[in-house]
């Protein structure tokens, strides 16, 4: 089956419109059908207990004080701390059953008899149940005394500190602030066991899974893990028939025309372009030396390998867990997108020959304000959390969103990045630009960059004070557009210009991989965020379609796992071939990417299991098997390659940076299946057979199996710092044997401009 450029391009204009409707109309109902915050929350007479202010303002509290990044709200966040809505909810149950225990049988509600027991359940049950049908939220007696307890719990826990929860003293400043947290939690907790108008089951899907509370898997959850299962082994099958239907070239490592990296001239932009590799790599360092604490916090909640105790010091006071993640999680992106903005910079050239006038002076120009923007963003975060900034803490300190976390200020800072890259692209991509059509392979690479600074700005549509539902709405359109949709886009559009410029494929023959592909992404990805949305108070619609195209997410990487594969077998066919090396970095973003993203996501992002495990351990599994797995080693790779063509003819030794592959994917591996996910399968069968809230318990943590297993992550986590470090001292090793650059470029001085820019 011959598929042509053109077709291609007319179907992903329909698929993109396709998702904007459907998006849109999301956003539009996001908004109507969110869980209300009331203007009261009223006692059995009539008394206010807290007011929709005092609600939004906990929300503030919440994230100027960086609590996602400690525990979650809604299953979202850090699983170091609880998960504040099961807390919450867990905590209410507990104080009721105290109340009605005292009150009806003048005990301990643990000294009743078991049919005493279950009456006083049915009662906790009975006050939970029902629908909110508007006005003021009354509470009965027992609710209204657990609120009280909740408050005072959440005083002592979050503002006096708790060491063996991992929680340093005054991390809310205030016992004012910490009380209306409490609110807060608590309004979430309400809207998690109340039924919506007219529906047979809560704002959340009956999530968290707390019997105690009558909230249990919907038949839903059920009906689509099954539906999604058939579909898997369709998605799987009809990904391969398609992959082998569809006519695409293969890239053939035989082809005599492979220039040589000392063929090659290395012009100004270049050499500025290679300046991002040390900044990023500077950040890959800072980021794997808090991943190691931040793991160790697991074991120690308040030190690390006992130093507290010969300094009197505890490292969580110095350095809490909520700020290690927050800068360990920005630093992750940060020195990927570095990379990746560095590899856009450095390709031009190698494909047109082309040198606009100063353009190394403005890449250095954008480098400095990248720097200006992470060091900013960076100790905003830090300033803001500790109140310097009053006020204006969202604005220029720290928004407290897991990967928004830096101020509205520096989020602009960054589109602002990412508009003069795609400037700068512009520019060295021009001569490609002006020959080609508009689904040409320069113009691809333009709409993947595009597409990550459009859905950033969805990050933009939301206030401290907008209601938690719709800001987690829009929260996932940054955060898992970006993975799902534009970020494996921009990874076939990078990997396909790599290649062409390898001249291991003709310009045309790439685009039209990259189309399909693609294509894949965006029919898939972009309505696949919806998984999100099951549990954090958005209507049921989108356990159906979020069950769909999460499942169809899998074809576009069964393609780029084929694809890895290809090329993998092509690399293998001549001894000679020169870039093997970042080939390897390239192989392993496509199978990590598989892994990662495609079998450990489907897994739980079927509905039935994502309700118990959503926020577990499992989801930290699938999380860095993707993210540093798939985005990191494709940066990795661009840099191996942009190395090999700016290092002095004869004077490349790649011998440092195989070391660090290898550290880098023994150490994923020992720490993902070793430790990571045996506690997430752990955790998740907590979840079954006690509570969620169990499952995300200290009492969970620190037992002795599942300390066990986050010791046995040291080796993993040990090879991943030593494969950094190699790898950054590689590159000062590398800094002085790079090659001069040309003075005046032409297209005769590039082994590859010539062959792409004739390839009509």
């Amino acid at each position: 089956m011959e598929l042509k450029r053109k077709t291609i391009a007319k179907v992903i204009a329909a698929a993109f419109v396709f998702n904007l409707v459907v998006m849109g109309a999301g956003a539009w109902i996001a908004y109507q059908e969110a869980p209300p915050i009331p203007e009261e929350v009223v006692g059995p007479d009539g008394e206010t207990v807290l007011t929709g202010a005092d609600i939004r303002e906990g929300k503030k509290t919440f994230q100027k004080n960086g609590l996602m990044n400690h525990g979650s709200i809604l299953g979202n966040g850090a699983y170091y701390g609880a998960d504040y809505t099961a807390d919450a909810l867990e905590l209410k149950t507990q104080h009721m059953r105290t109340y009605y225990a005292e009150e009806r049988y003048g005990t301990e509600y643990d000294s009743l008899s078991t049919a005493e027991q279950a009456a006083v359940d049915d009662d906790v049950k009975q006050d939970l149940s029902g629908e909110y049908d508007g006005g003021n939220i009354e509470y009965s007696a027992a609710e209204l005394y657990a609120h009280q307890q909740v408050r005072q719990e959440y005083v002592e826990r979050y503002h006096e500190g708790s060491h063996e929860r991992g929680v340093p003293e005054e991390m809310i400043d205030s016992e004012a602030d910490a009380r209306q947290f409490a609110d807060f939690a608590m309004w979430t907790a309400w809207f998690s066991h109340t039924d919506r108008p007219g529906g047979e089951h809560s704002y959340t899907n009956d999530w968290p899974y707390e019997p105690a509370a009558g909230n249990d898997a919907t038949g839903a959850a059920m009906t689509w893990s099954v539906i999604a299962m058939v579909l898997l082994v369709g998605a799987a099958g009809g990904g391969i028939w398609l992959y082998n239907a569809v006519s695409l070239p293969e890239p053939s490592a035989g082809d005599l025309s492979v220039p040589e990296p000392g063929d090659v001239s290395i012009f100004p932009s270049q050499r500025a372009a290679l300046r991002f590799i040390p900044v990023a790599a500077g950040l890959f360092l800072a980021q794997v030396l808090l991943g190691g604490l931040l793991a160790h916090f697991y074991i120690e909640r308040a030190g690390f390998f006992g130093i507290e105790e010969i300094f009197g010091v505890h490292i969580l006071q110095l350095l809490p867990f909520a700020m290690a993640k927050t800068w360990h999680i920005d630093l992750g992106i940060l020195w990927i997108a570095a990379t990746w903005l560095g590899a856009g910079l450095f390709l031009p050239p190698l494909l047109t020959g082309h040198e606009p006038k100063r353009q190394s002076t403005y890449i250095d120009a954008l480098l400095v304000a990248i720097v200006v923007v992470t060091v900013g963003g960076l100790g905003g975060i830090w300033l803001g959390s500790h109140g310097y900034f009053g006020d204006l803490w969202w604005l220029v300190g720290n928004e407290g969103l897991e990967y928004l976390e830096v101020g509205k200020v520096w989020q602009v800072g960054l589109l602002v990045g990412f508009g003069l890259w795609a400037v700068l692209s512009i520019r060295g991509l021009k001569p490609l630009l002006d020959r080609e059509p508009v689904f040409g392979l320069a113009h691809m690479i333009l709409y993947a960059g595009g597409s990550i600074a459009l859905l950033f700005t969805a990050g933009f549509f939301f206030t401290p004070e907008t209601n938690i539902a719709v800001t987690e709405f829009w929260r996932w359109w940054v955060v898992h557009m970006w993975v799902e949709g534009a970020f494996e886009f921009f990874i076939v559009a990078i990997i396909g210009l790599t290649l062409v410029s390898m001249n291991l494929l003709s310009r045309r023959s790439a685009e039209k991989a990259v189309m399909l592909q693609a294509l894949l992404v965006m029919s898939t990805g972009v309505i696949g965020v919806s998984h999100h949305y099951w549990w954090v108070g958005m209507p049921d619609m989108w356990v159906p379609i979020g069950s769909v195209f999460s499942t169809l997410e899998l074809l576009p990487l069964v393609f780029i796992l084929y694809e890895a594969l290809g090329q993998y077998r092509a690399m293998s066919e001549t001894g000679g071939f020169p870039y093997k090396l970042p080939f390897m970095f390239i192989i392993a973003s496509g199978v990590w990417n598989f892994v990662g993203a495609g079998v450990l996501g489907f897994f739980i992002n079927l509905p039935l299991i994502n309700y118990y495990e959503h926020g577990t351990y499992l989801t930290v599994g699938h999380a860095h098997a993707a993210m540093f797995g798939a985005f990191g080693f494709l940066a990795l790779g661009m840099v191996t390659y942009m190395l090999q063509l700016a290092i002095k003819p004869g004077r490349w030794d790649g011998s440092w940076l195989r070391a660090a592959f290898w550290c880098w994917n023994v150490g994923l591996a020992l720490m993902v299946f070793v430790s990571v996910l045996p506690v997430g399968f752990l955790q998740l069968e907590a979840a079954f057979t006690g509570s969620y809230a169990a499952a995300r318990s200290v009492a969970f943590y620190n037992q002795p199996l599942v300390q066990t297993l986050f010791w046995a992550r040291l080796p993993g986590d040990t090879l991943i710092i030593l494969g950094t470090a190699i790898y950054a001292a590689d590159l000062i090793r590398k800094r002085f044997v790079l090659r001069a650059s040309e003075d005046d470029p032409t297209v005769e001085d590039m082994a590859v401009a010539e062959g792409v820019m004739s390839d009509d």
